[in-house]
């Protein structure tokens, strides 16, 4: 909440992250920069609360293309079985085979840095997760009682699917998509940091940090800053996916 906040705030406050003050480079948190200044003179706070709209953005676009695209998958697997089946996730083996990580610095590399093309190759690898979570479950739906007498009473497939199947699969699908946030910020975070996501003078948590490597000797505050900004909000999303697993799981005794 203090981080969807902060991106509120940061757009009615109407903050200038690129604003250049070279009489305040590098300086510490005081009071003209309440968090310090960066290697231009930069507010540290103003392009922080920017760089959380941009993590939030791509990690909202990213989870909602990896998970349509996941789902998708995985529903046609684990409804049709047989040659569908293994065909579907021998191409997903084939992803799982590489790290996402570097299947995403691959893509990354190959259609170049930028908000869009990061969005794009982080999606690419993203659905794979999905695919495989979707799959094992709709396998065991498959055979539900309910399922087959709505088949028997002849339903269509999309009813099926939509009506009887995925209404099941909610909760565990919501509880995926708190940890695919925290994952597509920290792949999000590490590109940019690399120089294949966010380029500058966009904001971007991984490019703060990648600057502000420069000058831990004498501006720790820069890394520190950002670091501790970005671990709390994947530990902030982690515990809160924690937390919605617990309450959606019906087998936890209250």
């Amino acid at each position: 909440m203090f981080w969807l906040i902060a991106v509120v705030a940061g757009r009615l406050l109407q903050l200038n992250p690129n604003l250049i003050d070279l009489n305040a480079i590098l300086n510490a948190p005081g009071t003209a920069y309440l968090l310090g200044a960066d290697d231009l003179g930069r507010s540290i706070l103003a392009r922080l609360l920017r760089g959380v709209e941009v993590s939030f953005f791509v990690a909202i676009v990213v989870t909602g293309i990896t998970m349509l695209v996941g789902v998708f998958v995985g529903l046609v697997a684990g409804f049709y079985g047989g040659k569908i089946d293994r065909v579907l996730m021998q191409i997903t083996d084939v992803f799982l085979a590489f790290p996402g990580i570097l299947l995403a610095i691959a893509f990354s590399a190959v259609l170049g840095p930028g908000l869009v093309n990061l969005m794009i190759a982080l999606s690419m690898t993203g659905w794979v997760s999905y695919a495989r979570l979707t799959r094992g479950q709709a396998l065991g739906l498959r055979n539900r009682q309910h399922v087959l007498a709505a088949e028997s009473l002849g339903a269509s497939v999309p009813r099926l699917i939509f009506q009887h199947i995925l209404p099941l699969l909610a909760s565990v699908l919501v509880v995926e998509a708190t940890y695919s946030l925290a994952s597509v910020m920290i792949a999000e975070a590490s590109l940019s940091f690399l120089g294949l996501g966010i380029q500058s003078p966009d904001a971007s948590w991984g490019a703060m940090l990648r600057d502000g490597v420069r000058y831990m000797l004498v501006a720790p505050h820069y890394v520190l800053i950002v670091g501790l900004s970005l671990m709390s909000l994947i530990l902030a999303i982690n515990l809160g996916g924690d937390s919605l697993r617990d309450r959606l799981d019906v087998r936890t005794e209250k």
